[in-house]
């Protein structure tokens, strides 16, 4: 049954789809070989656990010293739908390059073996897909990707539906997905059905054009302080560093009982009291060191002496992050949750080893000879002017080529380069010409329209675009209007003019159109009240609309205008001497959307952002009248 196929009792249930787990990347590993059909299961076990063996031996080649965010790379022997094979999932935590490192191990043990088919799913499905969404051909959708995207011999291959060769199923067509037993019977019969495209494949793994190099990127060193034996632990056992992270980051209230028995009748030990510490250096994954020193702690009893922000900066963060380590291991011990969970049991056991006297702490002088290596930590500090520039870079790239382009950079290159992929890719959505307002349309509405085209005729016009196109000129010239500023450059002033003229011509064919008269009489009525005050719910646009009711007519009128009465001054007036054509409601609307992000991120404050208008913080009515 599909992924996303559900059949309800008495259509033949069964079962509820299954579903990939959050932050889970999900992969099986297949020998798809013809011969396969006449060989017995233990011949084809018996390979498998070769796979299995190439598998250990690649991910100690490569991941020696890796740590990851919550699980590793693992396989098991697995018998299901008359089917044996290998399957495994990697639990990756808020580590997206651990779901990389796993699509990397895969791809690599791809290439060793022939008859080796790999499938990998998380919980947006064919995330492969996702990460090559711009080159995809348009027949493949999730409705029809399930068992179509395989990894074979190192590259990126894709089931084409059995209809876009000309050939007709019963089983599979261009809007249906492919059971397993299906793919594999196209792999077997029907190889020529195989898409294999560079541009996909490069999308899917860009993410891995820097690896095996990348994999010792995802780590970081730093010297902390922490009791020795807890250093002794994490000699021994460096991985148990994530577990420990992860429990500080998350901690709820019963997580700090620990430190409440310091003033409880409760006087058991702690397992790492805060005596006789050691500073060493521990390697973090780099998602968990910046878990780590972000966010805030207040230092429990026992810490709190030992902290001084008066002293040596290096000193204070060393001691700072060494207690957050600390707290951690300490909230993992004493959390009977945690007490059969492997890291726990393990750590139990080397604490029980140091008090029976099987094992030894480190002295001193064995402590010195550890490596210490402290990494930098400047990917660390994003400077968010910084950040605006290089959201900027792509746009201004033509005009700053001469500019060195490391004098604005942030965080480290990996990041910088996905960050204008991303500009670039938004950038190329916006500026396709070819997408209409309701977004991508699937195959069938494509085909209904094609056919209703010919039918009708095609009704299609060369402005029909105008309705969907965005012209960024136009808009910040219209914001900075709204907004009481002056044009920004000559040529703008140039287009506004035409542009009232423009509108000024149509308003006058409109006028004559309906009515003229009965336009003019409504005119009137509506200069009258607005000078009285009776239409003062709106006054700016009001008053503009008055200001240009004074540019249409003569000098001697445009005298006669009580300017002083509307509220405008004479700069005002001397401003929009010419017919504007402004959305008032889109302006406000756009204006309240950054009024309602109350300082935060939002897509009024983006948009805006993106057009170089950056504006002042919105301080409350209060405010205002006091000053």
């Amino acid at each position: 049954m599909a992924e996303d196929e559900f059949k309800w009792p008495g259509e033949g249930f069964e079962g509820f789809p299954r579903r990939v787990p959050e932050d889970c990347v999900c992969y099986s590993l297949y020998l798809v070989d013809s011969s396969n059909d006449k060989r017995d299961g233990g011949s084809i076990r018996k390979q498998l656990e070769e796979v299995q063996a190439a598998a250990t031996d690649l991910k100690t080649k490569l991941l020696r010293d890796y740590i990851w965010q919550r699980e590793g790379f693992n396989l098991e022997y697995c018998q299901e739908d008359g089917l044996i094979f290998l399957r495994g999932r990697t639990d990756y935590g808020d580590s997206i390059e651990d779901e990389w490192v796993v699509v990397y191990l895969l791809r690599e043990l791809s290439k060793q073996y022939q008859h080796l088919w790999i499938s990998a799913l998380d919980s947006d499905g064919q995330f492969l897909l996702v990460e090559a969404a711009n080159v995809l051909p348009r027949w493949l959708n999730p409705d029809v990707a399930n068992n179509r995207v395989w990894l074979h011999n190192g590259t990126l291959l894709i089931i084409r539906p059995l209809s876009s060769l000309g050939e007709t199923s019963s089983t599979a067509g261009p809007t249906q997905s492919l059971s397993i037993q299906e793919a594999f019977g196209v792999i077997k019969s029907n190889p020529e059905s195989l898409l294999h495209s560079p541009s996909i494949e490069a999308e899917a793994f860009y993410r891995l054009r820097n690896y095996p190099d990348q994999i010792k990127d995802n780590l970081h060193h730093a010297i902390i302080t922490i009791p020795r034996k807890l250093a002794f632990i994490l000699k021994l056992k460096p991985a148990f560093i994530s577990p420990a992270v992860e429990a500080f980051y998350l901690r709820d209230p019963i997580a700090l009982r620990p430190w409440q028995k310091e003033t409880s009748s409760d006087q058991s030990p702690m397992t790492f009291p805060p005596h006789d510490l050691v500073s060493v250096s521990v390697i973090f994954p780099k998602v968990a060191y910046a878990q780590i020193r972000s966010q805030p702690f207040r230092p429990p009893p026992g810490w709190d002496g030992l902290l001084d922000k008066k002293g040596d900066t290096n000193r204070y963060n060393q001691l700072e992050t060494g207690m957050k380590v600390t707290c951690g291991f300490e909230m993992l011990s004493s959390d009977p949750q945690n007490k059969e969970r492997d890291h726990v049991v393990q750590t139990r056991r080397l604490l029980h080893s140091l008090q029976a006297g099987e094992l030894k702490q480190p002295s001193d002088d064995e402590i010195s000879r550890w490596e210490k290596k402290q990494d930098d930590e400047s990917w660390l500090d994003v400077n968010f002017e910084e950040f605006e520039k290089e959201l900027a870079a792509s746009s201004s790239s033509k005009t700053a080529k001469g500019r060195d382009a490391t004098a604005t950079a942030f965080g480290d290159k990996t990041a910088q380069e996905n960050l204008r992929r991303i500009v670039q890719r938004f950038e190329d959505f916006l500026n396709d010409e070819t997408a209409g307002a309701d977004g991508v349309d699937s195959d069938d509405e494509d085909d209904d329209e094609d056919e209703d085209e010919h039918e009708h005729g095609n009704l299609q016009t060369e402005g029909e675009d105008t309705d969907v196109s965005f012209d960024e000129k136009e808009f910040a010239r219209m914001m900075r209007e709204m907004m009481g500023l002056p044009p920004d450059t000559e040529d703008e002033v140039v287009g506004t003019a035409a542009k009232g003229k423009q509108v000024a011509s149509q308003a006058a064919e409109d006028a004559e159109s309906d009515g003229g008269e009965m336009h003019e009489i409504m005119q009137r009525m509506e200069e009258e009240l607005d000078a009285a005050g009776a239409l003062d719910l709106d006054p700016t646009p009001k008053k503009i609309t008055a200001v240009r009711k004074a540019t249409r007519g003569t000098s001697k009128e445009r005298n006669d205008l009580p300017s002083a009465k509307a509220g405008v001054n004479e700069a005002d007036v001397n401003w929009i001497d010419e017919e504007v054509d402004i959305d008032f409601n889109l302006a406000k609307n756009l204006l309240e959307s950054f009024k309602s992000q109350a300082g935060l991120p939002g897509p009024g404050g983006n948009l805006l952002g993106s057009l170089g208008l950056k504006l002042p913080r919105d301080e409350d009515d209060d405010d205002v009248q006091g000053k």
